[in-house]
């Protein structure tokens, strides 16, 4: 029983104001139970029939963390414990291929529509990260793992307000990014490729800080159901994104 995963007191009581309360029919069964149990099937990699008795019918755990998936409710409140802090005035962008197991393949759409893509490692998915400057996510994206960095960087900086500096790496390196970003007023601290005409001068120092979100992708794939990818759905697979998120860092 040591292993299980259980909310605390003190994060239990920052999750319960975010939980819907317009649920239809029977009364839900014990939420803090049925959450705890979701976040311990994430962590342990493990099938959702081999969930652990403490936590009660498998099936629930499973059509919960579907459910809520579908409707969105677990990134609102990834979103609204992510946004209780204010705005950051250094933000950091960066990305990371995640495996995608035989398992996740046939969902509606085809793998495209739910973030999978072919490339030469196989089926990749890659998730897109922007944190604040303590690593902590304010933004994740989901796209097929042979997307290039800087075409998903804008869509994803532009869900937060202008930060006083952005640090990313070179693959982040795009003249239409750095003009976008100036003109939020935000600097970008991204090195120029090498074999860019147009060397341009970033601050070296500040960039050394990088590794705080590389720590942060981490630590989210210490969770081995971020680690690779077993949901078929695009949903559903950053939905456990927000849950990981939240409990790691924003509880």
């Amino acid at each position: 029983m040591a292993d299980l995963f259980w909310f605390s007191d003190a994060q239990w009581a920052r999750i319960v104001p975010l939980l819907p309360t317009n649920s239809r029919g029977l009364k839900r069964v014990d939420d803090r139970r049925v959450l705890s149990g979701i976040v311990h099937v994430i962590r342990s990699g493990g099938r959702w029939a081999d969930a652990p008795a403490a936590y009660g019918p498998r099936k629930t755990l499973y059509n919960r963390f579907i459910r809520w998936a579908e409707r969105g409710i677990w990134e609102g409140i990834f979103a609204a414990l992510a946004g209780s802090k204010g705005a950051p005035d250094r933000l950091m962008i960066d990305s990371t291929i995640v495996k995608a197991h035989r398992s996740s393949g046939g969902a509606k759409g085809g793998p495209l529509a739910h973030g999978i893509g072919r490339s030469k490692g196989g089926r990749t998915t890659k998730i897109h990260l922007v944190t604040d400057g303590r690593g902590r996510p304010c933004v994740m994206a989901i796209s097929p793992g042979n997307t290039s960095d800087h075409k998903a960087a804008r869509q994803c900086l532009a869900a937060m307000p202008p930060a006083r500096e952005v640090i990313a790496d070179k693959g982040y390196d795009s003249t239409d990014l750095r003009d976008w970003l100036a003109a939020r007023g935000s600097q970008p601290v991204i090195p120029p490729r090498s074999n860019r005409k147009l060397q341009y001068e970033y601050d070296r120092r500040l960039y050394r800080e990088r590794n705080v979100i590389e720590r942060t992708i981490n630590r989210l794939k210490d969770f081995r159901r971020i680690a690779t990818r077993f949901d078929r759905n695009l949903k559903s697979y950053l939905a456990a994104l927000c849950i990981v998120a939240v409990v790691i860092w924003w509880l």
